[in-house]
């Protein structure tokens, strides 16, 4: 499969932080200085594509696949949950043991790693490109233990014994259709974006989405606004932080202000604030664009607020990397998701379909079909 190597070379720009603990699973628990994992990692999305083959095979009874979250926790209702959906997906389906360490700080990154490794794990998935250096130092560390990241690829030769799976995706294609959506469905002609923190995984999503919104205009004739960020510059909101609820609401409002009445946080739990302010304006003043997993299901209490949500699938992959190490065909290197492959796509309306144009649908489909077969760009 061929890489983005765009983003590969945007991901190996910025140097990584550091990570936290928690814990909980299927069938063992961990414990550190963090709250318990909640349930809510099983929350549902697409099924893994692999065949479960392994079931019952001593092999996997003897796994342990240990997932070391970034900060935000395993029931951030985002990329952390959606990957440890992998993990316990994996269990229930293939019958390996499961457990997680939750980062509450950048310090625990390594901490984290190193007390998988000391318990012997089979397989140690690391979630977030702010693990990138830790997981490349225990991988190197420990070269006969496969690895997997979300959100990192390395450059050749940074992994001696080629040990680590690096997945990432191409957020961009999903999120310029939901840059196009929401041209295509704002009343105001404004529409906003804010990340967490300046990284190439946050940035992707902005940049798809701005360049969506771009696209609607010239095929449409409109002069759609996206406030938040400048795709040139590389230069927009961000709150600092994948925790604070209360930033996700003083952001979106702060964007409301400014006229945009449908806001995309590419933040985290951070996102969860600007959903909880939609419900409170009511979705006649702002609606909200999920990422990372589809927020109509995983956040209930705000359900009714969500456009639609950008999907990053990595329960899926990590599924797969897991099975990978169970059946013995595990090998480092990268795996991309992508519209075309089902790594990454568009979250259906629920109870906005009704307000959003049957028109406007169909122009998506055109899209969805040109980015696939090359003849749309995502780039601007």
């Amino acid at each position: 499969m061929k890489t983005n190597l765009k983003f590969a070379a945007a991901v190996l720009a910025v140097s990584a932080m550091a990570l936290a603990g928690c814990s909980s699973s299927s069938t063992s628990s961990e414990s550190s200085a963090a709250a318990p994992a909640s349930s809510a990692a099983a929350e549902e999305s697409a099924e893994p594509t692999a065949e479960a083959s392994a079931e019952g095979d001593p092999a996997a009874a003897a796994l342990k696949a240990c997932e070391v979250t970034d900060v935000g926790g395993v029931d951030d209702k985002g990329f952390n949950q959606k990957a440890y959906k992998g993990v316990t997906d994996a269990a229930d389906q293939l019958g390996v043991e499961a457990a997680v360490l939750e980062s509450q700080a950048e310090t625990d990154y390594a901490t984290n790693i190193q007390s998988f490794v000391d318990q012997g794990c089979g397989v140690i998935i690391t979630v977030g490109f702010l693990l990138g250096d830790a997981t490349k130092e225990a991988a190197n560390a420990n070269p006969d233990i496969p690895f997997t990241i979300v959100d990192y690829a390395y450059a050749d030769g940074d992994i001696t014994n080629n040990n680590v799976l690096g997945q990432v995706f191409n957020t961009d294609e999903a999120a310029f259709l939901a840059g196009y959506l929401a041209a295509g469905t704002t009343k105001t002609g404004k529409v906003g974006t804010f990340g967490g923190i300046n990284i190439p995984p946050v940035t992707i999503f902005m940049d798809g989405f701005y360049y969506g919104v771009q696209k609607y205009n010239a095929d449409n004739g409109t002069d759609v606004k996206v406030l938040g960020w400048d795709p040139k510059k590389q230069k927009g909101l961000f709150t600092e932080n994948f925790e604070s609820l209360d930033d996700g609401r003083t952001f979106a409002q702060n964007l409301v202000d400014e006229g945009a009445d449908i806001v995309m946080p590419v933040a985290g739990p951070v996102g969860l604030g600007s959903a909880a302010l939609a419900s409170e304006l009511g979705t006649d003043k702002l609606m909200i664009i999920g990422v990372d997993s589809d927020q109509f299901e995983s956040d209930t209490a705000n359900a009714g607020v969500y456009l639609t949500s950008v999907l990053k699938n990595m329960d899926v992959t990590t599924f797969n990397a897991i099975q990978s190490v169970v059946d013995g065909t595990f090998a480092g290197g990268v795996t991309v998701g992508t519209l075309e492959n089902g790594g990454v796509g568009l979250a259906p309306l629920h109870d906005m379909e009704a307000a959003v144009p049957a028109d406007l649908v169909a122009q998506l489909e055109t899209i969805k079909a040109g980015i696939i077969d090359g003849s749309v760009s995502v780039k601007g």
